[in-house]
């Protein structure tokens, strides 16, 4: 028999979902750009939720925060930065976890066959190398890293660019402004893995990804969904596809 649906009950039906959408917006760092938007995506087709993402170094996202910024999560590149935020007041307390452990390599246009990529840092064949700068971008301060365990900070000293953030780093390699550079693996992943490095980690400390909730986002559902879909086995199996460790 049909059915006939009133139009008032069909109203009803999308006004409720309307009311119940909500919008929710994250501070990401910038090595976790595609990532990101490919999880913001996935958690709005699950939820309806509007997810509005902002990219920065995580220095930078840091300091806008605590400046009345109205970020209700915050997805960093470090865990320094999450754990400064609860306490000074800016998070919540037991909200703090780990979604990723990135990987730094080395990523260039041009090499020598017969080189091997750590051989090409100790050499003198290129102009310029980037770097993240590393008072705000916590890649850059894993490049540092890299680059002093090496032993070649003396001879790297005046060919070394610094982007504000580890996407400008990406640039400047893209662009030719510096033929190779140290970069987040997330970035080179769909690359032809003949141009870049992966880094060995022990030639820096772990990049240890953290999330937390903001005081912005206290009372706010649709943060605390967010932050519980980022430890489903969904998103970290999209975490992982980007190139990130999950341990």
């Amino acid at each position: 028999m049909l059915q006939i649906i009133h139009p008032f009950l069909i109203f009803l039906f999308f006004s409720f979902h309307t009311v119940h959408a909500e919008e929710l917006i994250v501070a990401v760092a910038s090595n976790f750009v595609v990532p990101a938007k490919e999880l913001s995506q996935e958690f709005s087709r699950k939820t309806s939720h509007k997810v509005t993402l902002s990219f920065g170094s995580t220095g930078k996202l840091y300091a806008q925060i605590i400046h009345g910024a109205p970020f209700q999560v915050f997805l960093a590149a470090d865990q320094e930065r999450p754990f400064r935020l609860v306490s000074e007041g800016f998070a919540e307390k037991g909200s703090q976890f780990t979604y990723a452990f990135g990987r730094i390599v080395l990523y260039y246009h041009r090499l020598s066959p017969n080189q091997h990529p750590k051989e090409v840092l100790r050499s003198n064949d290129f102009t310029r190398l980037a770097i993240a700068n590393p008072r705000t971008a916590p890649y850059g301060l894993a490049a540092m890293e890299v680059i002093q365990n090496l032993g070649i900070f003396e001879n790297l000293s005046t060919r070394i660019i610094q982007g504000n953030n580890i996407s400008q780093t990406f640039q400047f390699i893209n662009t030719g402004n510096a033929e190779l550079g140290l970069v987040s693996r997330s970035q080179v992943i769909n690359s032809n893995p003949d141009l870049y490095w992966t880094i060995p980690a022990n030639l820096h400390s772990p990049i240890q990804q953290d999330a937390v909730l903001l005081h912005k986002g206290l009372n706010r559902e649709v943060a605390k969904e967010f932050l519980e879909f980022l430890k489903s086995t969904n998103a970290r199996e999209i975490i992982q596809s980007f190139g990130y460790d999950l341990e």
